[in-house]
């Protein structure tokens, strides 16, 4: 999968600037999210990227630090705005809550004395089933994701879950 000219020119300028403070120049972001855009595609492992895309591991880098310093956060409001603004977007919003299982070593090993419960920010629950989370998606009418909030999967589905969701919903300039 490659990203259109017309799809680029509307990610391009909410993207980090290429110079890194530190370690030269980063590869292409046009690639690199052609890069994620495969690998989620497919569904295929990190190491099974074709080189054409470079290293995995850069190309994994990226992913992790654009989700930590928010950039994934920027892009998706500002595209939302966007689309909005051209009227693309019709606010019929329908929210889900399925719940998904957490891999056996998704929440890392206990430490010695150290406490059973799970981080908050992890978003994982434990309940008759297991390690689990709750993902809330809002989706409008065409099924394109407006937001989505991560929950320990033994919260409640419930409408305060669902307006939670609702209340990050911003097609406002970032």
């Amino acid at each position: 999968m490659s990203l259109t000219d017309a799809q680029w020119a509307r990610i391009e300028p909410l993207l980090p600037d290429r110079r890194p403070r530190r370690r030269g120049r980063w590869r292409d972001h046009r690639q690199v999210i052609d890069a994620i855009a495969w690998k989620f595609q497919t569904g295929s492992q990190w190491v099974h990227l074709p080189a054409e895309y470079g290293s995995w591991k850069g190309v994994y880098t990226r992913l992790r630090n654009w989700a930590i310093d928010g950039t994934w956060d920027r892009v998706f409001t500002a595209l939302l705005a966007q689309a909005d603004a051209d009227g693309e977007l019709d606010w019929v919003v329908a929210v889900d809550s399925p719940v998904v299982r957490v891999h056996q070593h998704g929440a890392g090993a206990r430490k010695k004395g150290a406490s059973a419960d799970e981080r908050a920010d992890h978003a994982i629950g434990r309940s008759r089933g297991g390690l689990t989370t709750k993902v809330h998606l809002a989706a409008d009418i065409r099924c394109r994701p407006l937001c989505f909030v991560l929950t320990p999967g033994q919260a409640a589905s419930s409408s305060v879950n669902a307006s939670r969701s609702c209340d990050r919903i911003s097609a406002s300039d970032p």
